[in-house]
């Protein structure tokens, strides 16, 4: 029984993502980033598409847990890393990988008698973006303190990140890129830094460790380029149903508030999809959905549960017709994202649970 809304996952078009990532940077290794359940897609049934992929990135422990209780085995890295003896416990228990960008979690390392050491170990080292990360200069006795820890094996990465890599020709980006380069001057070890968006636009960066992540799920990182003129495939198509048909007359409302009045005597439908299950509320009165491939107009206000579309124009739609929200020939979830004020990376990773996922390929 098909119950709607559902977002139609195509793990063939997630392989077909990350076999771009490869075409681009062929002597890079990849690490694809399935935090926040995998942009919305499902952190599990992505990672076990991805099994090409060299390693995995979430954010928090909980995530790297999840997918190791799930049976997924290839490395997995934290990004948050842990701030607790009883979390860095965890993580060397279940061999997920850290990333260690304070004193605090250096501190940690040193006085917590790990019962196995933590392998696949990363520095994040300040750049420019003032997030996360080790100043350059406090790099190498952050290294001498790993080492003398005793509690890291095998080879430990430098990593940093981009913060204007969607900006193209932007110089901040070639400057963080020289200051990750001058720290590991001396030191020689593998790097990571290059995301979706300078993985495609930034050759220079791609060293040892990509980390692709919107790219993967068929978005653009770009607002000025498509996914398609990129070559990427779109993973999710999210579609609801139509439950409603309404004759209106002139000056009849639509929705809480009032904020959308007809004009004409026209059709609305109701469409069971709303702020509830992640469809935002910035799309109220400011967007289009698709219907018999042909786009029509969301009026009045987001609810929870519901939306409210013109049928004005549809002289075939029937109660129980397919309302395709993003992800076809009609209406990328990029285009929904301008019509939001927001990026794709909101929209996917806001749907929730209430939104069944259908994988298919």
């Amino acid at each position: 029984m098909q119950t709607y809304p559902v977002a139609h996952i195509d793990l063939a078009a997630l392989r077909h993502n990350l076999s771009r990532v490869k075409q681009l940077a062929p002597d890079s290794k990849v690490m694809s980033v399935i935090k926040a359940n995998a942009y919305g897609h499902g952190d599990v049934e992505t990672a076990q598409a991805l099994d090409e992929s060299d390693a995995f990135a979430v954010a928090r422990l909980s995530e790297g847990l999840r997918l190791r209780q799930a049976g997924i085995q290839k490395k997995i890295v934290i990004f948050e890393s842990v701030n607790s003896a009883e979390q860095l416990q965890i993580a060397a228990e279940y061999d997920l990988s850290l990333v260690f960008h304070n004193s605090h979690q250096l501190s940690l390392l040193l006085t917590t008698d790990l019962k196995k050491p933590l392998q696949f170990c990363w520095v994040m080292v300040e750049t420019g973006m003032h997030r996360l990360g080790i100043m350059g200069s406090a790099l190498s006795a952050a290294l001498a303190l790993i080492k003398a820890s005793q509690k890291v094996v095998g080879e430990v990465g430098l990593m940093s990140h981009f913060a204007n890599a969607d900006s193209l020709d932007d110089a901040r980006n070639q400057q963080q890129l020289e200051k990750l380069q001058q720290a590991n001057e001396q030191h020689d070890m593998p790097v990571s830094m290059a995301n979706s968006a300078a993985i495609i636009s930034l050759p220079d960066s791609h060293q040892q460790w990509l980390r692709p992540g919107i790219m993967l799920y068929g978005s653009s990182p770009f607002e000025n380029k498509t996914a398609d003129e990129l070559d990427l495939k779109p993973v999710m198509k999210l579609v609801a149903q139509l439950i409603s048909i309404e004759q209106l007359k002139p000056g009849d409302q639509v929705g809480y508030g009032g904020d959308w009045k007809a004009i004409t005597a026209m059709k609305v439908g109701t469409v069971n999809i709303g702020y509830g299950d992640g469809y935002s509320r910035q799309l109220s009165n400011n967007s289009t959905v698709s219907i018999h491939n042909q786009l029509v107009n969301v009026l009045g206000r987001v609810s929870m549960d519901m939306i409210c579309i013109d049928l004005s124009t549809m002289s075939d739609a029937k109660i129980g017709d397919e309302v395709t929200l993003w992800g076809n020939e009609t209406q990328s979830v990029d285009s929904v994202a301008k019509q939001a004020n927001t990026i794709s990376y909101e929209l996917l990773c806001q749907l929730n649970q209430r939104v069944t996922r259908q994988y298919h390929g």
